[in-house]
């Protein structure tokens, strides 16, 4: 058990970082800012974000697998990860709960 806390909490922490620099890095720079060099040197935040979301989705369920978490709890713990801080404080709590 404790190796899919870990494994939850480090996609945890790196899907909350990725997905806050693309809502407030990469999406102000796109549609606010008319600064196409820019725009260039960040394309990377939503390709990294989109490769890393699907594996911290895996990992969730893994988790919640283990830990025996209803379906609701789990759709939960995976929604988690589409708002830039709310990955963070599931892992947090799920950390305080399991370790």
């Amino acid at each position: 058990m404790k190796s899919a806390v870990l494994r939850f909490r480090i996609m945890a922490i790196i899907a909350g970082v990725m997905s806050l620099l693309l809502w407030f890095v990469y999406m102000p720079v796109k549609y606010l800012f008319d600064a196409p060099s820019l725009h260039d040197a960040i394309i990377w935040i939503p390709m990294v974000h989109g490769y890393l979301y699907p594996l911290y989705i895996l990992t969730a369920i893994s988790f919640a697998f283990k830990a025996r978490w209803p379906l609701m709890k789990v759709l939960g713990l995976i929604l988690a990860g589409t708002l830039p801080v709310a990955s963070l404080i599931a892992e947090r709590r799920v950390v305080r709960d399991y370790s």
